[in-house]
């Protein structure tokens, strides 16, 4: 499989465990956007570095030959799958953890709220 089958695979991956599987949904938020595009400039600038001096290189038959700042853009393929697939699990642990620390609030709520029955004492 070459690099470019593997990146347009990782990013489907990655939406459809975000839309389909995870349902955090995103991609549909102002805030994850902004955010890879924040991710997106470091990721531009460490790519550039590793590939521009030879610390890094393709085979040129396993990639597509577009270049930006001379990584191939599969590699923005790649830190996009990434960073979707790292903050989709993310939002997803955190509801989960959220949802739990409410259960379990309202079941202490109930607890506290539930009238108790007064003891009989056995001595007169």
């Amino acid at each position: 499989m070459t690099y470019t089958a593997s990146a347009f695979i990782g990013v489907a991956g990655a939406v459809l465990l975000d839309l389909v599987v995870l349902r955090t949904f995103l991609l549909r938020r102002k805030a994850f956007w902004t955010s890879y595009a924040i991710v997106l400039m470091f990721q531009i600038i460490v790519d550039g570095i590793l590939t521009g001096r030879g610390l890094v290189t393709y085979a040129p038959s396993t990639v597509i030959g577009w270049r930006f700042a001379y990584a191939p853009v599969e590699d923005l393929l790649f830190g996009f799958a990434l960073v979707l697939q790292t903050l989709a699990w993310w939002v997803w642990w955190g509801r989960r953890a959220h949802q739990a620390r409410a259960s379990a609030g309202a079941a202490t709520r109930a607890r506290v709220a539930a009238p108790t029955r007064a003891r009989r004492s056995s001595t007169p």
